[in-house]
């Protein structure tokens, strides 16, 4: 089973290159970020063409998020706990039947942050990472296979950036953000990418300015971060970076990874 996580930068303007992909990639389930679209205007028929369900938690202009699968999911729940009055679309969980038991997978589109003086904006990043950390001691107390992937809009290590000293100031890479990501992982969750590669440098995004592309000056903060029970069941994992190449690209690309889960009968 392949599960892939991408922020597409908006699905309609992305839609063709969408659809390319699924056609190669061939994913069974798939998180995708800033879908940009309310719920209706999701091109949801020319993906549910390709065999694929779609569940979707959108926000016009901004934000949104959306779960793509092979198979339907048990269960769908929109929005992170912690905050009724957070009204962004950043966050929807499946829950997916495979034999032997179920797999749970969140879409996960973490707050940018910056600028981080902002009274406001950096404050959300970190009170939503609390939130984030709190949900998923909640799932990680029922011991099933959780995967919670996304643009987490966090740069974990220095060398996760093509220069530390350009990110230093960034809400993305500032300590407080990477000590709060480090709480998150350290409740036993497994990143995939480095589960299976120590290599750099490996990145996820490449801003559309300054020949970033081009100049390989990227930096990797799309992750799919493994309860235990899914990282026992990780064979591999992979960052499809040939995709930034395509014509009208997103600024991220596919992360994904393949599990030894087969769906239920």
């Amino acid at each position: 089973m392949k599960i892939a996580t991408w922020n597409i930068n908006g699905v309609r303007a992305r839609i063709d290159n969408l659809l390319a992909w699924l056609k190669e990639s061939q994913p069974d389930i798939v998180a995708l970020q800033e879908i940009k679209s309310v719920d209706e205007a999701f091109p949801r028929l020319e993906i549910e063409a390709l065999g694929y369900h779609v569940e979707t938690h959108g926000q016009k202009g901004f934000n949104g998020v959306a779960l793509l699968s092979r198979m339907r999911p048990d269960e769908v729940n929109r929005g992170l706990p912690g905050n009724d009055g957070d009204e962004q679309s950043r966050f929807i969980e499946g829950v997916f039947s495979v034999q032997g038991g179920a797999i749970r997978v969140c879409s996960i589109y973490l707050p940018n942050g910056n600028p981080p003086e902002d009274p406001v904006k950096y404050p959300y990043k970190l009170s939503w990472m609390d939130r984030l950390i709190a949900f998923a001691e909640d799932r990680l107390a029922l011991e099933e296979p959780l995967i919670l992937a996304g643009d987490y809009n966090v740069i974990p290590e220095p060398h996760d950036c093509f220069d530390p000293k350009v990110w230093a100031k960034d809400a993305l890479f500032l300590p407080q953000t990477r000590s709060t990501f480090r709480r998150l992982e350290n409740l036993g969750l497994t990143d995939a990418i480095r589960a299976t590669t120590d290599a750099t440098p490996l990145y996820s995004f490449w801003d559309y300015q300054a020949g970033c592309w081009p100049k390989n000056n990227g930096i990797r903060i799309d992750h799919l971060m493994l309860s235990a029970e899914a990282a026992d069941r990780l064979q591999s994992a992979a960052i499809e970076k040939h995709v930034r190449n395509w014509e009208k690209p997103s600024d991220h690309v596919p992360v994904v990874a393949t599990f030894d889960y087969q769906t239920a009968a």
